[in-house]
């Protein structure tokens, strides 16, 4: 990949999508082309054929899907396996058909089965039954890498799939009911300890911000009350989904960008895989760290970080997820990349950008 190539970064908004970004241009490449979701709806096949054929790009990352938490992935089941199918078929066929260089494909370590032994190896995709909750979106992302394997065999392309563990960073989703867990803590204990001062200020300026459904400007503050109350941030305790037992591993976005652009410059598809009885197999790579903590670990972090004073209480009647998701990076260190933001820094940087976005 040459500083003058065309790379399209399509999600450049989201968390990750910004992330790479912001790498590509300090690195020096300029030829970088985008469009917000109102320019061009990625489900719509023929508006992603018409932007393919009008710009041409050389290379293609693939960072645009539909995310969320536990809770918005059970809910939304539906649109979460529709929206991340359609946009993966139209983005990864029209780059066949215009003839890009290489395409790198983001997904998630959701993919693995529940029950996968730790820490998880590529290997152990579709082994076993997935677990529930996330079960749409991680069946859509199985489809992509799928589909990479599959064009890359047949037609000869330079499609590679990598599958991130959980990510935050700036630009992360803060809505109480979407979010990922990391973000969700971070804002829960955030408003949690601005309650605790009586901070009435900041709490609107949040609110302002990253409005929650039910809220407007003339809100009293017994109404804002009811509304926390509603996601679990009351005076004096913060309510949390789950046992607080399950173990997540967690990566910071710009490490992230970083690996995709070590890849999209040094790896190709060839080198993803052995081939075993003339199979080509589990040619995807692991992004992470190799660490876990806990949930209720993380938000003693967070709370000790913050200097809340409260309370947590685990809401057991809540699901946990998997007890574990660790990925394996051994396949990942041995291709030449490794991270280098620990999770203590990363939560330090990730609290002092959310309140940069405040001010």
């Amino acid at each position: 990949m040459e500083k003058q190539s065309k790379v399209y970064i399509a999600g450049h908004k989201g968390l990750v999508g910004s992330a790479i970004l912001n790498s590509l241009i300090r690195k020096g490449y300029h030829n970088v082309v985008f469009r917000t979701h109102s320019e061009l709806d990625l489900t719509d096949q023929y508006a992603v054929r018409d932007f393919f054929e009008l710009e041409k790009p050389e290379f293609v990352i693939l960072a645009a899907a539909k995310v969320g938490g536990i809770m918005a992935n059970n809910i939304y089941r539906a649109d979460f396996i529709y929206e991340n199918i359609m946009i993966q078929n139209n983005v990864i066929h029209q780059s066949y058909l215009s003839g890009v260089k290489k395409l790198l494909f983001l997904g998630s370590t959701c993919i693995y089965p529940k029950d996968a032994p730790q820490p998880i190896l590529e290997s152990s995709l579709l082994t076993s039954e997935l677990e529930y909750t996330n079960e749409p979106y991680a069946i859509a992302k199985i489809a992509g890498i799928k589909m990479c394997e599959s064009y890359n065999l047949q037609y000869g392309t330079n499609f590679i799939s990598v599958m991130p563990t959980n990510l935050y960073g700036p630009h992360d989703n803060f809505d109480l009911e979407n979010s990922h867990v990391l973000p969700a803590l971070i804002r829960k204990i955030h408003l949690g300890k601005c309650l605790e001062i009586d901070n009435w200020e900041v709490i609107l300026n949040d609110l302002i911000r990253n409005p929650i459904s039910g809220f407007d400007i003339n809100s009293s503050k017994e109404d804002i009350l009811l509304l926390l109350n509603k996601y679990g941030i009351r005076r004096g305790e913060i309510e949390i989904w789950g046992s607080g037992a399950p173990r997540r591993e967690f990566l910071w976005s710009e490490d992230m960008a970083d690996a995709c652009i070590f890849f999209l410059e040094n790896r190709d598809f060839k080198d993803m895989y052995d081939s075993v009885n003339n199979e080509i197999r589990n040619t995807h790579i692991n992004i992470g760290t190799g660490t876990d903590i806990s949930i209720k670990e993380l938000a003693n972090k967070i709370k000790d970080l913050i200097g809340y004073q409260g309370k947590f209480i685990f809401n057991t009647s809540k699901p946990d997820g998997p007890i574990k998701k660790l990925s394996d990076i051994s396949k990942l260190e041995s291709l030449g990349w490794r991270y280098s933001v620990s999770l203590d820094k990363g939560v330090e940087k990730y609290y002092s950008w959310y309140l940069s976005e405040l001010i």
